[in-house]
């Protein structure tokens, strides 16, 4: 029987998905987390995970963003062979327009986050569009759909080998997962796909982290294929590595592992990893010709009652008044309290400046003695003054690290994950400092900041140098004055420990 399907049926139920999953993390996943908290024996890593679930529930509560990354859009739509459209677009700029209509809501303002001319100009579209857009052609009456929003952090963490047939794909993870360092917010899931060809094997693992997380099932019932085999094994030797909750080191670093195959040439073994962060994102719906397909709220009952405390230890800094000089007794892992004045800045805005720097140009904006924070913020609504606004991938400010020392006087940075061995060496030589803020927390840091204005670079956008003023936002001493990185000792000291206690 054929089946007609309305032009803003599709477009009004990619948007409400696309406003959904930016707010709700799946149950799967909540679950998954809180369960990797009770269990973990990693003070830092417990931290980490509390606020992550804390901020969840109140993203859930607030409806507003769970990361300021709100992520590139990739759809998935299974089209049925009896399908009749009631349309005068494209199917692609059909849901195009579903995804500008949720990237500019004004109730819940995502940010746009992609720029066409990616070697060029890098102009942001505005409006979060193009999607990334995969299609299949089925029997039957239906349009099905996936949704799914992915950070750009978690998304550079993605890997690809062409191995050769008799190569060890969990040898190769095992090896590819301490490269791929905490920028991707673990804990979260692993999507691995194998066969078919390099760009076949890239759309499984991303297609495979659709599915929710039951791990726990697999083990129970044990495995009756070979990609579930690989799961069973590759969830018990990528935790044993003893990275940990934002690579501070711990028990649980993935939630869960996804295996999808497909059958491939005789000389190739094509492999992929796309990893999932902490802002699991996806939905999907089904449109039969009744209506659009609209999301249902979960109930927030589901949501852990987590509470963080910082205690009695924790290190409160003025930033308004704190010197070089006092950063240097400050010691890896501790867990340090931010409030004053601080300025923002990522890649667009440290390329300007060390560009100015090195055509002899005054900086808008005095760096000396500041501390900037690695973060692209979403926009305000309501009474807000900032966005959710989390951290970005510090390792990206490497390349500039050593001149933004040297020549501006900068003191501290703020960012996402591990530092590079160019920007420690050079956070050595400077004494300086870089502090961790979570990844996956980004509307309970943005509850720290009390003012934001923008002070420099406005024409960048949500990457223009703001100046915040903060009050108690919490953060991890990761790398001190004398160069010595948690995201380097966490893993090991943890890993030693895994191994050890198996070994009893």
């Amino acid at each position: 029987m054929t089946t007609t399907i309305r032009q803003d049926d599709l477009i009004e139920s990619i948007a409400d998905a696309l406003q959904f999953i930016s707010y709700y993390h799946p149950k799967d996943f909540i679950q998954g987390v809180y369960e990797a908290y009770q269990k973990e024996e990693s003070q830092a890593a417990k931290d980490a995970m509390a606020q992550i679930l804390i901020n969840s529930r109140m993203c859930a509560q607030g409806k507003r963003p769970l990361c300021q990354d709100t992520g590139i859009v990739t759809v998935f739509v299974t089209v049925g062979m009896d399908v009749q459209w009631d349309a005068d677009m494209a199917l692609d700029d059909i849901i195009n327009e579903g995804v500008r209509r949720a990237y500019l809501n004004p109730d819940n303002v995502l940010r746009a986050s992609i720029l066409a001319d990616p070697d060029g100009k890098r102009t942001n579209t505005k409006d979060n569009t193009p999607a990334m857009i995969h299609y299949k052609i089925v029997p039957g009456n239906t349009v099905d759909v996936h949704v799914a929003a992915k950070g750009g952090g978690s998304e550079a963490k993605s890997k690809f080998a062409m191995l050769n047939p008799s190569d060890s794909v969990v040898e190769w993870v095992l090896k590819m997962v301490p490269q791929m360092g905490a920028g991707w917010c673990p804990p979260g899931m692993l999507g691995i796909g194998i066969g078919g060809t390099a760009e076949k094997a890239m759309q499984l693992a991303k297609e495979s982290l659709l599915d929710p997380i039951d791990i726990h099932d697999l083990q129970a019932r044990g495995a009756s294929n070979r990609a579930e085999e690989l799961r069973l094994e590759l969830f018990e030797k990528v935790n044993d590595l003893g990275i940990g909750a934002q690579g501070l080191g711990g028990l649980t670093t993935v939630l869960d592992v996804k295996v999808k195959d497909y059958p491939t040439h005789a000389a190739n073994k094509p492999v992929a990893i796309i990893p999932n962060c902490a802002a699991t994102r996806h939905a999907h719906f089904v449109l039969d010709g009744s209506g659009p397909s609209l999301q249902t709220p979960p109930n927030l009952a589901d949501w852990p009652e987590i509470t963080w405390e910082v205690g009695d230890s924790v290190r409160r800094v003025n930033l308004d008044t704190v010197t070089p000089e006092d950063v240097k007794d400050w010691q890896p892992g501790e867990t340090v309290l931010l409030s004053g004045k601080m300025l923002t800045g990522r890649d667009a805005a440290h390329k300007k400046m060390v560009d100015m720097i090195e055509r002899g140009e005054e900086l808008p904006v005095s760096m000396k003695g500041r501390f900037i924070y690695y973060v692209g913020p979403v926009d305000p609504v309501r009474e807000e003054v900032v966005g959710p606004a989390g951290p970005t991938t510090a390792t990206r400010m490497d390349k500039f690290t050593r001149t933004m020392l040297e020549k501006t006087g900068l003191t501290g940075m703020i960012g996402k994950a591990e530092r590079g061995q160019v920007a420690i060496d050079a956070i050595r030589e400077f004494g300086a400092v870089y502090l961790m803020a979570v990844g996956g927390s980004a509307y309970l840091v943005s509850k720290a900041i009390k003012k934001a204005e923008v002070v420099a670079f406005e024409e960048l956008g949500m990457e223009a140098i703001y100046e915040f003023e903060v009050e108690d936002m919490p953060v991890t001493v990761a790398v001190d004055s004398k160069g010595t990185s948690v995201h380097q000792t966490g893993p090991v000291e943890w890993h030693n420990k895994i191994i050890a206690a198996k070994a009893v």
